[in-house]
């Protein structure tokens, strides 16, 4: 292995700088503190679909509500579904789903008192909002687009922020 490649490897966190092997990265010393996450994402629908869901005229009750709990839960397992993510004590999550033209945008607002932060906790209840179709109708998971992009940065108690872009943004995935 090359200098430049061990250098490369010892800023991935998830990646061993001598065997080049995934691993999950030990955070016991770390201490505990409050922390934060809120992601947001933005989920594009066909006209007649939209026109359905904000009409309330779907026999499934409100996809919305639906949608949210998906969101919450989907927070909640996060290191079930994500490979190398640490399972966190999570103390609270929030989910936001607002009219937006041409679809929906989504919030995630994530909290915690750990060792690590619940960045992935948050993207993850976004993505799975954005996905949720219970009660959306068969046009709408024809047809929707979900757009990502991770924009993290940091406040007060290593609080992040990251956030899906709105279609045509210029900054997709």
């Amino acid at each position: 292995m090359t200098r430049a490649s061990r250098k490369y490897r010892a800023r991935l966190s998830h990646i061993d700088p001598e065997s080049g092997k995934i691993r999950m990265v030990d955070v016991s010393a770390k201490p505990e503190t409050a922390r934060e996450a809120v992601a947001r994402g933005h989920i594009a629908i066909a006209a007649g679909a939209l026109r359905q869901i904000r009409a309330g005229a779907l026999k499934k009750g409100d996809p919305l509500q639906t949608a949210r709990l998906a969101g919450i839960m989907a927070a909640k397992q996060t290191s079930a579904l994500i490979p190398l993510c640490h399972p966190l004590p999570i103390s609270h999550v929030d989910v936001q789903v607002r009219p937006a033209r041409g679809g929906y945008d989504i919030e995630a607002r994530v909290q915690t008192r750990a060792a690590t932060g619940v960045e992935m906790e948050a993207l993850t209840a976004v993505a799975v909002t954005a996905l949720e179709r219970s009660g959306s109708p068969r046009s709408a998971a024809a047809r929707a687009v979900i757009t990502a992009r991770d924009e993290a940065s940091e406040r007060a108690a290593r609080a992040s922020h990251a956030s899906v872009p709105r279609p045509g943004s210029g900054r997709g995935v």
